[in-house]
């Protein structure tokens, strides 16, 4: 079996480690010439780094990533209203992890092609659509490639296609042509990364919100602070423009909801008027699929399930995706079919539990210590998350003989 992904994200590298380590081939095809360290920080939540440690990659993310301890949650004036323990210090088995995009995919894709040899990872080639000449699955499927550098078209044969080829997947689009729009929820997102003093305990996370504005930061390590800047500006709704994600956002239009913040402890005009390149992009989902594919067809991560980052669960899910992938068409054994309908079947369960939890959690008006604590006891319950749930469920990764 060879398996061929599109998309060389964060999903899209774990799923290649997982299934080479459960002894299926695997081809990435990635759309950029060249992987480089974009975005800004993002969270991995215990349940990701439970299975990324299983892979072999615990002591790099430890090295490159900051363990979060806590998140507190403080108004304007900095004065704490809750705090909330995180990863160990809450009692899961493994950390949870803030860590920056690009510095976090570099380390999937220097693993991949330790393991998987240098061409395992094919760049410059932009997936453009694919036949499925049989819906049952029957026979092999055929993508269609540009190569980027000669304009050229490239045909490839695959026992699958997994399509984590992210927000804006062609793969999604082919399979569900019309009538899938991005959701606005009404609230514009600028995010950052600065160079700045820690806060608090060096491992926290703050959330400060302002009635329609709120800030989170967090430390990503080398001396960086991540933050998102959120500002509710509109009713939720389809989205009538393009949701890039490193489109450049101008200080001037974050700031004044942002300058009369005075933590103390954290300057945040500063922090936000010393990031030397600001991003700004709706904060948008999907309304979960009725399924996610067909025949030797399937999705992974946001193109399968884009959803708020409110819950910082993205990137997480998407690393569960991979190995619940992997697990499913080992055991499969020939029926690929089968193993991708498993797959799709377990993982649209829970994910869509996932993107409605962070809609309610983005709605959630409670700010006392009591509200809070029920808001995110609620989310750990509705996400699969709680601590003694994580810690006792058995190891996805796949015990029996490698193919």
């Amino acid at each position: 079996m060879t398996v061929l992904v599109a998309g060389a994200g964060i999903g899209g590298l774990t799923a290649a480690l997982s299934l080479h380590a459960a002894g299926i081939d695997v081809v990435v095809v990635e759309s950029v010439r060249r992987v480089r360290p974009l975005g800004v920080g993002i969270n991995l939540l215990p349940h990701a780094v439970r299975e990324l440690t299983e892979l072999g990659l615990g002591d790099r993310l430890a090295a490159t990533g900051v363990a979060t301890a806590e998140n507190v949650y403080c108004d304007r004036s900095g004065a704490t209203v809750f705090t909330e323990p995180r990863g160990r210090a809450v009692g899961y088995h493994w950390p949870q992890y803030s860590i920056h995009r690009g510095e976090l995919q570099l380390l999937l894709l220097a693993a991949v092609r330790e393991r998987l040899g240098s061409d395992a990872v094919r760049t410059g080639l932009r997936l453009v659509d694919f036949t499925d000449p049989d819906p049952r699955g029957a026979a092999p499927v055929r993508v269609r490639l540009t190569d980027r550098a000669t304009g050229e078209t490239v045909s490839m044969d695959a026992e699958a296609l997994v399509g984590a080829d992210g927000l804006h997947s062609v793969v999604r689009a082919r399979l569900c042509p019309g009538g899938d729009p991005l959701l606005w929820s009404g609230v514009r997102m600028w995010r950052g990364v600065t160079e700045a003093d820690p806060f608090l305990t060096g491992r926290s996370m703050v959330i400060v919100p302002d009635g329609d504005a709120e800030l989170v930061a967090y430390p990503i390590g080398r001396g960086r602070i991540n933050w998102v800047c959120q500002v509710r500006v509109a009713e939720p709704g389809p989205l009538a423009e393009d949701a890039g994600w490193n489109r450049a956002g101008r200080l001037g239009d974050v700031l004044p909801h942002f300058e009369h913040f005075a933590l103390g402890w954290l300057d945040v005009p500063g922090l936000l008027s010393g990031c030397p390149s600001i991003l700004e992009y709706p904060m948008v989902d999907r309304d979960p699929l009725p399924t996610w594919g067909r025949g030797r067809v399937t999705l992974l991560g946001d193109a399968a399930h884009p959803m708020y980052p409110v819950g910082a669960n993205g990137a997480s899910q998407a690393v569960v995706d991979a190995r619940v992938l992997a697990w499913e068409l080992a055991a499969a054994g020939d029926d690929v079919p089968a193993g991708l309908a498993r797959y799709a079947s377990v993982r649209r369960e829970a994910t869509t539990a996932v993107v409605r939890a962070n809609r309610a959690m983005s709605r959630a008006s409670g700010r006392t210590a009591r509200e809070l604590a029920r808001i995110t006891d609620v989310y750990r319950r509705n996400t699969g998350s709680e601590v003694a749930q994580l810690n006792s469920r058995a190891s996805l990764a796949w015990p029996g003989p490698v193919r």
